[in-house]
């Protein structure tokens, strides 16, 4: 039987306003059936994006959704999640979104450990607002902001949140849109903060500025760049130059869940305040 797309989308929002051949649609399709996969109702998720192509994103899947600010919408989830601890909280958010003006947020969530997931659509420039450099942006390329040629160090955004602290991290591509599918569902599996690097292309504002002209150009340069964590880990660190590692990256099921640690600090200062004024009484009498 067919899977049933509509079901999960404000189908009124569409077509969607992202550029012909854009990956994030493989990205919607992609956290669409993960959500089936799990089991989750609809009522029970809180999907959250900022600003940028991503952020259309909470737009056009129905479910509960909040379009945040720029680069808050980790702030905006954790006090949702933190309001809300039974509920799924999914945040969607683009590279430059997360990682520069959200930078902040994006290590503390990771830092913390709360039960969400952040997917983080990467598709290495600032699309929507044309083209200037982000963090992820490769060396060399060409950007509105660089136009000689991006000489930023390059953020690993995976190897960022690992470091900060994310007991759950992955990273694929849409060219393989079953396995993004499949991290994804781990990710929601996950007690704890998970994050998902989702390579995509923006072949308008990235691809033709860079002698990718075509949206399969852009992609087969994904390809290029990327390989499967297993092949990566049996190669030396020369052949691993340039190279991303994709599948899932880090996974610690024992980490301490921010929820549950807020739920017992709340649980012990409601204890000790019940005992203090027990005891005032006592003394009184």
């Amino acid at each position: 039987m067919a899977f049933n797309y509509d079901q999960y989308l404000r189908t009124e929002k569409m077509p969607t306003l992202w550029c012909w051949g854009c990956g994030d649609g493989v990205i919607l399709k992609a956290f669409v059936r993960a959500v089936e996969k799990v089991g989750w109702k609809q009522d029970d998720v809180c999907v959250v994006s900022g600003i940028g192509c991503s952020g259309r994103f909470s737009s056009y899947v129905d479910f509960n959704t909040v379009h945040t600010t720029h680069g808050r919408t980790i702030a905006y989830a954790t006090g949702i999640k933190l309001a809300n601890p039974d509920k799924h909280v999914v945040c969607v958010a683009g590279d430059g979104d997360a990682l520069a003006i959200g930078g902040n947020h994006t290590i503390h969530g990771c830092r913390r450990n709360i039960d969400m997931t952040l997917i983080l659509i990467n598709n290495f420039i600032y699309g929507l607002t044309n083209s200037q450099t982000s963090p992820t942006t490769p060396q060399g390329m060409w950007t509105v902001t660089q136009k000689a040629g991006n000489i930023d160090p390059t953020f690993n955004a995976s190897n960022l949140a690992i470091a900060a602290g994310a007991s759950f991290v992955a990273r694929e591509k849409i060219t393989d849109p079953k396995k993004l599918e499949k991290v994804i569902v781990k990710a929601f599996e996950h007690k704890g903060f998970s994050f998902v690097e989702a390579l995509s292309n923006c072949h308008i504002n990235l691809g033709r500025k860079n002698k990718m002209v075509s949206a399969m150009d852009n992609l087969n340069w994904i390809d290029s760049i990327t390989i499967s964590k297993a092949k990566y880990d049996k190669m030396s660190e020369e052949e691993r130059l340039n190279l991303l590692p994709t599948g899932i990256l880090h996974q610690d099921e024992n980490a301490d869940e921010y929820c549950d640690m807020y739920a017992e600090i709340q649980k012990a200062h409601q204890g000790q305040r019940g005992k203090i004024t027990q005891d005032d009484f006592e003394k009184k009498i």
